[in-house]
């Protein structure tokens, strides 16, 4: 109803409501089963195929799944499992792997005695896959038969035929398909990304073989994930490159019908580096097993720091921070009936399983500090060290606040604010030197574009604690101009622009300041990168004079090209005598205002980049090597990647 008067035009009848039969419902609406159509849900179909995989490595059925990525980018995953029954389903009086493939909330996890634990929950896995792809094929090895069914976007189009013998003791399943091209944005599958999760998958499935193949590449690659350490070897691998303090605590236990199975492990470090896993699905906003496991190792240390003597009678209790400073910690539940938050499994809610893990940990750490008590007094040192730290960094934190709120009339000197006070339409610009900022100030769209000049390179928040770093003026100045304070005091509602805009050089010096910044945010601030504010500013590279002699007529433009393979390209593409290098871009500041404006500041030309954490594990440990203390990963990481960074003699 608009302005007080009804709608009499519109008609809404029983000829209107419409009833999506089959898989319809998840073609119509992909991002209720996947969660989209972007790069995370064509790359979630792949995980949704080796979860059922997984699923039955989880019963001792399965040692051993293969993807292979086809140059059609189709996707092909084979287990050595069970098999999907091929028996006719008595409900439906359909073959079971029809019903399974076909049919929504259709599976073996439902309490009908296939699986004791699982990950798939609500039978929309495969069948959605099969809904969003243009064509699956499932060949399933059982009972010395070979069958396969073929389905065209869902639907079937051929039976459970029976394609050959087999072995009898040959059994398992392959799920080959190709994703539907007019429902998917991206199309081709990451390497990396792919990478990272079964390498993941392979530390939470204890002694299961996972081989990943490309055969897109001139030169297929293939790579084979195996950990007999389960979760320890998954504390280990993220913390090579850390100074570690003692051998990871490994716990393993089951209490009543809950599998716990979590690795402990202290670093010289500043930063918690906490992941938490439910029937090996990542639960990043945590919830019970992850307060079962923080829960129980802050009481276990303070009752061993006062067995001990190292805390007096008058001595307060360490906190959960600080118990939990320079800790990397895996923990994994395997739970008969797990209760998520929303379909997307962020957070586990079974409220048992904190008691359960509590006291897995507790007893498992208890007895690790009996027998190792050298180890035990380190970790105890440690944090007693934390405590310290943490009463300097809310002195100084709260001189910050103070500082903030006195200042908060002009707000940092520096800072040339924009005009309007609503923070939806507000964007902040971090530029890199006083004379970048100058040609932002001038160049900027005043009503919403603030800039925040910063003088150098702040303090690297990984190799220091966080009261050191609240002394840096930089640093200082950015929380004032934010508005959110910082780690523990961080508020994101009260944040005063809605994009938070890192501006550098296109140069090393440019990118090194970039992660600088990237890593305080993900450290101390990380609600920003989760809530989607912070992006990457994209300036041009070059300025460059390309002559169009199409027509009998030279006709010249100039053009802004960002990277050196963009000017390759139009090289290529235009031929080298036509494109003429007019200009390259040493910094910023040898940008005039206009062109900073039209290249990387005008909304409806720039190009920015927003930042996301797809895997938190992989981020932190990216993090941890780039800006650590460690020299040596960080040396073969720029050996490796050198070749991908293309100078141009120009």
């Amino acid at each position: 109803m608009a302005n007080g008067k009804r709608n009499q035009d519109f008609v809404y009848e029983a000829e209107q409501i419409q009833v999506l039969e089959g898989l319809e419902a998840v073609r119509r609406r992909p991002g209720m089963y996947i969660g989209g159509t972007d790069s995370k849900a064509l790359h979630h179909m792949v995980y949704e195929v080796v979860d059922n995989a997984i699923d039955e490595a989880m019963q001792g059925r399965c040692d051993h799944i293969w993807i292979t990525l086809h140059k059609d980018d189709s996707v092909t995953v084979t287990d050595n499992g069970a098999g999907i029954p091929v028996g006719i389903q008595q409900q439906t009086g359909l073959p079971a792997v029809t019903v399974v493939m076909t049919k929504l909330h259709a599976g073996g996890k439902f309490g009908g005695g296939g699986y004791k634990v699982s990950g798939g929950l609500h039978g929309v896995g495969v069948s959605a896959v099969n809904a969003l792809s243009t064509w699956m094929e499932t060949t399933v090895r059982r009972n010395g038969k070979i069958h396969r069914q073929r389905f065209e976007r869902g639907v079937p189009v051929t039976g459970v035929d029976v394609i050959g013998e087999c072995d009898p003791n040959e059994t398992g399943t392959t799920q080959s398909f190709l994703r539907d091209d007019t429902i998917f944005q991206v199309l081709s599958y990451e390497w990396s990304t792919l990478v990272t999760r079964f390498r993941e998958m392979a530390f939470l499935t204890r002694g299961v073989d996972i081989t990943l193949i490309d055969e897109r590449e001139e030169l297929p690659r293939e790579i084979n994930f195996h950990f007999e350490g389960g979760v320890q070897s998954f504390v280990r691998y993220l913390n090579k490159n850390r100074e570690v303090l003692h051998p990871p605590i490994y716990i393993e236990r089951e209490i009543e019908t809950t599998q716990v199975e979590a690795a402990v492990q202290y670093t010289d470090g500043y930063n918690e580096s906490v992941f938490a896993f439910a029937n090996t699905i990542n639960t990043p906003d945590g919830g019970s097993h992850l307060t079962g496991l923080r829960a129980a190792l802050t009481r276990q240390i303070n009752d061993y720091a006062r067995k001990q003597g190292f805390l007096k009678d008058s001595d307060p209790n360490f906190t959960g921070d600080d118990t939990r400073q320079g800790m990397t910690a895996i923990v994994s539940v395997k739970v008969l009936e797990p209760q998520f938050e929303g379909q997307n499994k962020l957070k586990l809610l079974n409220n048992e399983v904190r008691y359960h893990v509590e006291q897995a940990v507790a007893e498992s750490v208890g007895e690790w500090m009996e027998q190792n008590p050298r180890d035990a007094r380190k970790i105890l040192e440690k944090c007693q060290t934390a405590y310290r730290a943490r009463e300097a960094a809310r002195k100084a934190r709260d001189l910050v606040i103070r500082k903030s709120a006195l200042e908060s009339l002009t707000l940092p000197g520096k800072l040339a604010d924009c005009s309007t006070r609503d923070p939806l339409e507000s964007e902040l610009y971090i530029v890199e030197g006083d004379s970048a900022g100058g040609s932002a100030k001038q160049g900027r769209d005043r009503r919403f574009q603030a800039i925040l000049p910063l003088r150098g390179k702040i303090l690297n928040v990984e190799k220091t604690s966080l009261d050191k770093a609240l002394g840096n003026k930089e640093i200082q100045a950015l929380i004032t101009a934010l508005g959110t304070g910082i780690g523990d005091d961080f508020q994101v509602n009260n944040l005063r622009y809605n994009r938070i805009i890192i501006m550098t050089d296109a140069d090393v010096d440019g990118a090194h300041i970039r992660t600088l910044l990237l890593t305080l945010f993900f450290r101390y601030m990380e609600p920003l990168v989760e809530n989607g504010h912070l992006y990457i500013a994209q300036p041009p590279l070059y300025r460059v004079q390309v002559t169009d002699r199409t027509g009998g007529k030279a006709k010249r433009e100039a053009h802004y090209v960002y990277n050196d393979n963009a000017l390759l390209k139009m090289r290529k593409d235009m031929g080298d005598e036509n494109v003429k290098l007019e200009q390259r871009y040493k910094g910023l500041g040898e940008m005039n205002p206009e062109q900073l404006w039209e290249t990387t500041m005008n909304p409806e030309h720039r190009t920015l980049l927003q930042v996301s954490v797809e895997d938190a594990a992989e981020a932190d440990r990216t993090f941890d090597m780039l800006m650590g203390s460690s020299v040596p990963p960080r040396r073969r990481f720029i050996q490796t990647h050198a070749h991908e960074v293309r100078n141009l003699d120009v």
